[in-house]
């Protein structure tokens, strides 16, 4: 029997069906099928086809899939889809002499076409949400206009309408993007109202603190000194470093306090030891869900105490592969070697670990993401079978969408939840990730609704 109710309990049939593929629900049982219905923008049922095409009625859209792959709708978990639809094609890693502090948008309208250019862009790679990390008053006067408060409106804006065609979880940011928040304007920033939206479309839980540099600069706050002999710095108030980390912490159980979900750019080991000893001081971060991202030089054992404490980390292996020669110049023999510990973080249980790209700093083509962490498992000695492909196609899937506190309707294609999803040109499981760059975005769909289809985005016949 097909996964929903019988036919006489569900008199409406489905108003499109998926059939003769193959179909990966990418829920904890690694579920598969070979068709799936829709009805109203949910997933209305899962199984053979025989049993779906049945549920037809004579206004049923049947779409032979011939071989073709169905997944979850990917959610990129740290993309700046603003700056994105202001930069694209250039991406900062693959054009650094370009000029990425001038001025990009310069009112509402600007804003707008930023924002359909992003959803346009990611419509095209299949991915159907992403968190927007750090948008607000704190970047007012901001340099690119990609990050202030009137992004965030023009979001707003935008929300739960037709031209929105990815989902939005949105981090607001009391402080520079990039440089310095004080205590002061961070605790007055969260008592400021948000705007009202349908949290399916523009969600706002929690806060991004900016808390230390990068490694490669030797900005990032670490616990053994670099080769010069320093530490790093961090953002976070003002002072020596011990009266900025307290400011840190103070911000942290602030955040917390206020049931604000925390998220910090965290990339050197201490930087995530005081995220991560406050939360645990705090009994554990529960359903907010505090995360550090980055977190270039997290240990093992910092690892295993964020499973605990329910302190997930959201990571970016296309940068890490591209910063890996600039990181060496900077760094100890015996920090390179743990620095971005893939394996460790893909096998720690019980972390809730992301995949993202940071673009437009790197691709937002997750297909390179999710092939360049398996070649980064596979060069640690763990070789990607389809168990690990399955797992890291989960990194960007359903474990996002627990990171958004959102697993109950989005991330894995189940029975009632809503139906956003890709189609595949060929079946990665199969293919291999080696092969997975290569494999076609063939369609898109966000709550039922058709949002990319490539034959007619390139007029090529079907």
């Amino acid at each position: 029997m097909p996964l929903a109710e019988n036919a006489a309990s569900r008199p409406l049939p489905p108003d499109l069906i998926f059939h003769g593929g193959i179909v990966h629900c990418l829920d904890p049982k690694l579920t598969s099928a070979s068709a799936l219905a829709v009805r109203d923008g949910l997933i209305m049922a899962l199984g053979e086809d025989r049993e779906i095409l049945s549920l037809a009625g004579p206004l049923t859209r049947r779409i032979d899939l011939s071989g073709q792959c169905v997944l979850p709708g990917i959610n990129d978990s740290h993309l700046h889809g603003v700056w994105l639809g202001a930069r694209w094609p250039d991406l900062m890693l693959e054009s650094p002499e370009s000029n990425w502090h001038g001025r990009l948008l310069d009112g509402p309208e600007d804003m707008r076409r930023a924002i359909l250019a992003c959803f346009r862009l990611l419509a095209s790679l299949g991915i159907t949400s992403y968190t927007e990390p750090g948008i607000g008053p704190g970047e007012d006067e901001g340099e690119t206009g990609c990050f202030g408060s009137d992004v965030l409106a023009a979001y707003a804006a935008l929300a739960g309408t037709p031209a929105q065609t990815a989902r939005v979880t949105l981090l607001s940011l009391h402080g520079l993007l990039d440089g310095a928040s004080t205590l002061s304007v961070f605790e007055a920033g969260l008592s400021l109202p948000k705007p009202t939206a349908d949290p399916r479309w523009l969600s706002i839980p929690g806060v991004k603190i900016f808390a230390d540099g990068i490694p490669p600069l030797r900005t990032a706050w670490v616990e053994e000194p670099y080769p010069d002999g320093s530490v790093g710095t961090l953002f976070t108030g003002e002072g020596d470093l011990s009266e900025r980390a307290a400011t840190y912490e103070r911000m942290i159980r602030l955040g917390h306090a206020a049931g604000e979900q925390v998220a910090v750019h965290a990339t050197g080991d201490r930087t995530v030891e005081t995220l991560l000893s406050t939360v645990e001081a705090l009994g554990g971060a529960g359903r907010l869900r505090h995360y550090a991202i980055h977190g270039d030089l997290v240990t093992p054992e910092q690892l295993s105490r964020m499973a605990r404490a329910g302190v997930g980390l959201t990571v970016q292996p296309v940068i890490a592969a591209m910063t890996g020669a600039w990181m060496a110049g900077a760094l100890r023999p015996e920090q390179i070697a743990r620095a971005f510990p893939i394996d460790r973080i893909f096998g720690t249980t019980g972390l809730r670990a992301t995949l993202s790209s940071d673009a437009p700093v790197a691709t937002p083509d997750w297909r390179r993401i999710v092939a360049t962490a398996a070649g980064q498992l596979e060069g640690r000695g763990l070789p990607v079978g389809r168990a690990e492909l399955s797992a890291l196609l989960r990194m960007m899937t359903a474990i996002p969408a627990e990171q958004d506190g959102a697993e109950d309707w989005k991330g894995t294609l189940e029975v009632g939840k809503v139906a956003d999803l890709c189609v595949l040109s060929q079946d990665p499981l199969k293919a291999g990730w080696q092969r997975l760059p290569e494999i076609a975005v063939e369609r898109t769909m966000v709550d039922g609704r058709f949002v990319y289809d490539r034959t007619a985005a390139t007029g090529e016949a079907p």
